[in-house]
């Protein structure tokens, strides 16, 4: 018991330190941690230290990708789905195919069956390892772009990893493995997005910050549980909440809640992240002392994971390039119905307009209720948001090339390597390539981002820049005092005590910063403004409703004396 105390205090040292020190040096955190961990792993006491794949899968994974999920903006996420869903699917289908036929060719007596299982373990991108790239002054779309696959990639991965280990038995159907996917991803979806709501539902009514934040850590796991208790993705069912959770929180949870749950959240993945690339690092002596007992040859399995490695990045590259070019098509289509969209807005401004669209809707037998005519000019206002975020954020093929460079393998691939079952062909040998993989990923990646960002980073127009931030904060204060001037006017209460007096300011208070949050809550859903911007201003109104929380607790806490 003694010794478990001293590993967790040693690793929480560990992560404390590669968090502080490693930026200073100029080095990744994560390939601070996965050196620690190979360093330990020459200590008697990990000689024998063996981590579950289920472990990292089942019970790391979920809370790391939920919390991510959570703090994504979700109007960027909306606006790349498209993107998103190829870079997740299409994508890693591809390259598990390609690498499936290059480890075939390289691997002798490995097949192709075995060999797709492989790539379909070294094809994903990883939340955790692409959390490097957000360290950086990278385009918000690109970081968009990173996150949501490798949010999404995981279930894709698998399921084809399920599919090649049973197409080795003789039964596989590509329609089969098509309606799994499906299943795994509807289902998933399903079920994260109830126990999100759920729990929203079930956490507006606790008052108590501390618990609150207790029940949010379950999320994750009520969510992914059944998911996989049913043959679905417990990856994407905890990614789904997050989501759901993210976008609604603001809205249902108490300032105290939300501050408690990002900082204590913050602290979970910290945490969890630091856990993975220690274990990581740890594992890796026992790998290679695993391929010399089978004499399968450590240097040739690590030049087959170098080759590997390069074959990922030729195919992401391939798919990426084309990709920037459907994505530019996009945003030139929405430029040329700007000016349609314009005119619709206008139209939809004025009592006038909505009335002439009312009746050209009769006229053509369509009724348009009110609120349906709101829906549209919601949607229109949605569109032409779009389409400013489009020309302002333009992927280039600087943008293309961080993309490509910044996708990082980690922890899944690492995790589902072992989960290869015992009886593989040459499996201490896939394992150890898909852990260098991951390494090398992290290692040559990971440790030359920052310069690549500095050598593609296009110029950038300082005064440009800072009229359009001007120009943004003038919109949100307009929103601001427009909204506040939407809450009437309490009547005063002349000759009232002081506390009667300070507690009617402090109530007219609290519901002007309730109208200020209802405004820019429905300016985020619209995407009229840039999520940064928006998420410093409502972190703004929650610092003051707090304050005001805390002025009226000591005011009655001195009135009781």
């Amino acid at each position: 018991m003694t010794e478990l105390l001293i590993l967790m205090v040693a690793a929480f040292v560990a992560i404390a330190g590669a968090s502080v020190f490693g930026p200073r040096l100029g080095i990744a955190a994560p390939l601070v941690l996965v050196a620690v961990g190979v360093a330990a792993s020459f200590l008697p006491v990990f000689a024998q230290v063996h981590v579950e794949p289920e472990l990292i899968l089942a019970g790391v994974l979920p809370p790391l990708l939920y919390s991510t999920a959570v703090s994504m903006p979700a109007m960027n996420f909306r606006r790349e789905f498209g993107a998103i869903s190829g870079l997740s699917v299409l994508l890693v289908v591809a390259s598990s195919l390609v690498l499936g036929a290059f480890f075939a060719l390289v691997v002798p007596g490995l097949g192709f069956a075995w060999g797709v299982a492989l790539g379909a373990i070294v094809s994903p991108t990883d939340a955790v390892a692409t959390s490097i790239i957000k360290k950086t002054p990278v385009s918000k779309r690109v970081v968009a772009l990173l996150d949501g696959e490798s949010l999404l990639n995981d279930a894709t991965a698998l399921v084809l990893l399920r599919t090649a280990i049973v197409a080795v038995a003789a039964s596989f159907s590509f329609w089969g493995a098509v309606g799994s996917f499906a299943f795994s991803v509807v289902v998933a979806s399903v079920i994260g997005w109830v126990v999100g709501w759920l729990g929203l539902i079930a956490r507006k009514h606790v008052r108590q910050p501390a618990v609150n934040t207790l029940i949010s850590f379950t999320v994750p796991f009520l969510a992914s549980v059944p998911a996989e208790v049913l043959q679905a993705s417990g990856l994407v069912a905890a990614v789904v909440a997050g989501l759901v959770t993210g976008i609604r929180a603001p809205r249902d949870l108490s300032p105290q809640n939300r501050l408690s749950d990002s900082q204590n959240w913050r602290t979970v993945e910290l945490v969890l992240e630091g856990v993975v690339f220690l274990t990581m690092g740890i594992q890796i002596k026992q790998i290679v002392e695993g391929v010399e007992r089978d004499h399968a040859g450590v240097l040739v399995s690590v030049l087959i994971a170098a080759a590997a490695l390069g074959v990922t990045l030729l195919v992401r590259a391939a798919y990426v390039a084309p990709l920037l070019l459907v994505l530019g098509r996009r945003t030139h289509r929405g430029r040329r119905s700007e000016d349609r969209l314009l005119s619709m807005q206008d139209q939809f401004g004025t009592e006038t307009g909505r009335l002439k669209v009312i009746e050209r809707a009769n006229e053509l037998g369509r009724p348009a209720s009110p609120r349906r005519l709101d829906m549209v000019a919601r949607r229109v206002t949605q569109m032409l948001a779009d389409i400013d975020y489009f020309r302002r954020q333009p992927l280039g093929w600087r943008e293309g090339g961080i993309v490509v460079w910044a996708g990082m393998r980690g922890a899944v691939t690492v995790a589902a390597a072992q989960t290869l079952p015992v009886d593989t062909p040459q499996r201490s040998v896939l394992v150890l390539i898909a852990f260098t993989v991951a390494a090398l990923s992290l290692l040559v990646q990971g440790g030359t981002v920052g310069w690549l960002l500095r050598l593609l980073a296009p110029k950038v127009d300082e005064k440009a820049v800072a009229e359009q931030a001007e120009a943004e904060r003038n919109r949100l204060f307009e929103i601001l005092r427009t909204s506040a001037q939407s809450v009437p006017d309490l009547p005063k209460l002349e000759g009232a005590p002081t506390a009667q007096r300070f507690e009617q300011a402090r109530a007219h208070r609290l519901a002007v910063i309730a109208a200020q949050r209802a405004a820019l809550l429905d300016a985020r859903d619209t995407g009229t403004f840039d999520a940064d911007v928006l998420e410093n201003a409502l972190l703004n109104l929650d610092a003051s409703e707090i304050a005001m929380e805390l002025r009226g607790s000591l005011a009655g806490g001195t009135a009781a004396d």
